[in-house]
């Protein structure tokens, strides 16, 4: 049979993120939606998704197809579902399709000449940029237990202090020493060759990604992923960041998401509570305005590619595009479009030129090219995002 993720009705609403990506590579608990998919059905799958990004993520269509909406995470009961999934027959969860299957060519538009199979069960659905961190922790959960069945950790450094060790995984290669790891409250996942300085203090549920760094006197509070090829320092709280990021100094990160290639500054810091305790609104790209979050605690949301200078403040529930660069004293506005230079005096256009060259030297440190599919990405994002920019 033949998987394929499809981005759904949800797309948007998870934007910046998914500028650069499609719903199924958004990384949530310790691996991405489609890392999770792909695990769980012993599969390699593909994509639909936008036009400008089915390039880099195509579809491969065969004779018979299972469509799987990337907003809901696998567990165990629905995989047995979707393997015996025959053609015509989907499968909801109340009004959502998870999954269904179809034939080569088929249109699947219009459910009702399918077999309805309701799924009775609980299920993550990531349908909202705040799911992202604030689901993480039942995400972190579930992943630690599918990665490390019939696993064993690398052993438990002598120097360390550990609480409930035995929901503490070491994979081989990673370093920890003279750190304090406290699973009590969820499971510590450390992955290959990835490495906790001395003097972090940590409290899970925590995901530390291949090849990443806590450096010296972290402090972090679950539930919080630091995906492949990162540094952090300082505090982070509930937050989510994709992969080859640098949080790499002091000053407070919470309840915040980072996508790819960011960059905070040191001592940048992002207020996750408003002085007033009133519920966070975020930008909406839907409706083009703020929305209501139902959230007390939100902090700052920022697309691939953008970074901000030493010193940077960032007010409650502020969503930062793709590609901008932020500095300066002051807090900048709550949402900064895509390809914005400045902060709180102002803004002007940052350039693509400028930015890929930017992208390239930062990509190459971590010996990735910057292609020209990545620069044609880029240039699309540019353009759909005009409107928001006011040079």
């Amino acid at each position: 049979m033949n998987y394929i993720l499809f981005d759904g009705p949800n797309r948007n609403n998870l934007l910046p993120f998914t500028y650069t990506r499609p719903v199924a590579d958004i990384r949530v608990g310790i691996l991405t939606i489609r890392e999770k998919w792909e695990s769980y059905l012993d599969y390699t799958t593909t994509t639909v998704t936008e036009d400008y990004l089915s390039e880099k993520f195509p579809m491969v269509e065969m004779d018979t197809n299972i469509m799987i909406n990337a907003s809901f995470l696998p567990n165990t009961e629905i995989i047995t579902l979707v393997k015996e999934l025959e053609v015509n027959q989907a499968i909801f969860k109340d009004e959502d399709v998870i999954a269904f299957c179809v034939q080569e060519g088929a249109e699947h538009d219009d459910f009702s000449k399918f077999e309805a199979i309701e799924f009775e069960n609980d299920i993550i659905k990531i349908e909202n940029t705040w799911d992202i961190f604030s689901k993480n922790g039942e995400a972190i959960a579930n992943d630690f237990e599918f990665i490390t069945k019939d696993k064993k950790s690398e052993p438990i450094p002598n120097s360390v202090n550990t609480v409930n060790p035995e929901h503490i995984f070491i994979e081989k290669g990673a370093k920890v020493n003279f750190s304090s790891l406290n699973a009590s409250s969820g499971p510590i996942y450390i992955g290959r060759d990835a490495e906790i300085m001395e003097g972090s203090l940590v409290r899970g549920p925590f995901a530390l990604g291949d090849n990443s760094v806590l450096k010296l006197g972290s402090k972090i509070y679950g539930p919080t992923t630091v995906g492949p090829f990162c540094k952090v320092g300082g505090e982070v709280n509930n937050s989510v960041i994709f992969g080859f990021s640098n949080k790499g100094h002091d000053g407070f990160l919470g309840n915040s998401v980072l996508g790819e290639w960011c960059n905070l500054g040191a001592d940048t810091n992002t207020s996750n509570l408003k002085n007033n305790y009133a519920e966070v609104r975020l930008w909406d790209y839907n409706s083009e305005g703020f929305a209501k979050t139902g959230l007390q605690f939100c902090g700052l949301m920022m697309g691939d590619h953008s970074k901000c200078g030493i010193n940077t403040m960032f007010n409650t529930g502020t969503v930062i595009g793709v590609s901008s660069n932020i500095f300066g004293s002051g807090f900048p506005r709550n949402f900064v479009p895509s390809f914005s230079w400045g902060g709180s005096k102002g803004f002007v256009t940052y350039k693509t030129n400028k930015a890929f060259e930017v992208a390239e030297v930062v990509m190459n440190r971590r010996a990735i090219n910057f292609t020209q599919l990545d620069k044609s990405i880029l240039e699309h994002v540019f353009e759909i995002t005009q409107k928001y920019r006011r040079d």
